[in-house]
């Protein structure tokens, strides 16, 4: 009997062997097919150039070269076309973050599930890069070069906080420094006298309010508006107050460019337009004569992913404002996406407003300058933008 029980024991241990190896065969198997099938089917699959969700080119197949290879810059490339073309990638990337936030995760790819909604970029690393410390070199020789251009007073640089700065408080508990406010500080140390604008109290003074976008990296028209009054002031003016703008919310639907890395469900943005009641008209030449336009609102792309591109019409080379208000004063911005809807507070001011992006921008700046009789000087960037904008140099071309 008992030696029955011990091979009926034996036939029983060798069938669950068995059955684990087809188990484990058949993991193995759906594992290979799901990295090789996604493999083929990324190459077999038609290329997207562009992401909407994104807002950004999607990485193609890289250029094969022996420098390349060498260097690493071609396996670089080519894991990121596998990972930009990989397909229904939108769906997996939903996926993966539902299934980590289900762990209880509070950051994921470098963005902070925070309170009251907010998702905030963390810029882990951001400004202590060679780059980082490159542009603040830029900025101050740029600036100091046009010190004999522009009456005292009127330069001013000002690099405006991210919300991983400001909006602290909603960050999760134990979230380290993101180091932000020590690179402004180096940025203004390293300044000429007197140019640096100090946006960070401004905002700090109103976070309690809806100044940054909850899905986006951008600032809202209503930061902007509190920032453009001390700065306003600082230069001389008296800024209308906010009884005196017709505010429009543009959409109600709003998921921006954080929104988008994350892809799960949240709670849109608005996006608002505010006009002064009596602003006078103004004319908009875009890139040189390419077209113009008396709107500087595009409507069109509410319809789209990219909302944010409502002002504008998105990033621009360089764009000139005509205004008819009889100012003697020209501004010149060099910007960033960030000044979108600061410019328009402009418009109150100054007669005329050219506002370059120096990423887009392909003329030499300094004779651009030359060629004109600006009266002010306004370099307005966010602060983990400037640091990670690889097109700087261009400022002293």
């Amino acid at each position: 009997m008992k030696r029955k029980k011990r091979l009926r024991r034996k036939e029983y241990l060798a069938l669950e062997r068995k059955k684990k190896n087809r188990q484990n065969k058949a993991l193995t198997g759906l594992f290979l097919a799901l990295v090789f099938g996604g493999t083929a089917a990324t190459f077999l699959a038609p290329k997207r150039e562009f992401s909407d969700r994104e807002n950004r080119a999607l990485q193609q197949f890289p250029k094969l070269s022996t420098a390349a290879v060498l260097d690493g810059s071609f396996e670089s490339d080519y894991e990121t076309y596998l990972s930009d073309q990989f397909p229904a990638r939108d769906g997996w990337i939903r996926i993966k973050t539902e299934a980590e936030l289900a762990t209880g995760k509070d950051e994921i790819k470098n963005i902070y599930f925070a309170k009251d909604d907010y998702l905030i970029e963390s810029h882990e690393g951001s400004f202590t890069t060679d780059t980082a410390e490159k542009n603040i070199q830029y900025l101050t020789t740029f600036l100091k070069s046009q010190e004999n251009r522009f009456e005292t007073g009127r330069i001013t640089a000002m690099i405006v906080p991210n919300a991983v700065e400001v909006l602290k408080e909603k960050l999760p508990k134990y979230a380290p420094d993101s180091g932000e406010s020590e690179y402004l500080s180096r940025i203004r140390a390293a300044l000429p006298t007197n140019m640096w604008f100090d946006a960070a109290s401004v905002l700090e003074a109103h976070k309690e309010e809806t100044i940054y976008y909850r899905t986006d990296h951008h600032w809202t028209t209503l930061g902007a508006w509190y920032v453009y009054q001390a700065w306003a002031e600082q230069n001389g003016f008296s800024p209308a107050p906010l009884s005196d703008y017709t505010i429009e919310d543009l959409t109600t639907d709003f998921k921006g460019t954080i929104e988008s890395k994350v892809g799960v469900e949240v709670v849109p943005d608005t996006i608002q337009s505010f006009v002064k009641k009596d602003l006078p008209s103004y004319t908009l030449d875009y890139n040189n004569g390419q077209k113009t336009s008396e709107d500087l609102y595009d409507r069109s792309y509410l319809e789209t992913k990219d909302k944010y591109s409502v002002f504008f019409g998105g990033n621009q080379p360089v764009i000139r404002a005509s205004v008819k208000n009889g100012s003697d004063r020209k501004l010149l911005v060099i910007k960033d996406s960030y000044a979108h809807c600061f410019l328009p507070f402009t418009f109150e001011d100054y007669s005329e407003v050219d506002f370059i992006d120096i990423r887009y921008f392909n003329e030499s700046l300094k004779n651009y300058l030359e060629k004109s009789d600006y009266t002010d000087l306004l370099f307005l960037y966010n602060a983990s933008g400037f640091a990670e904008d690889v097109s700087l140099a261009k400022l002293n071309s």
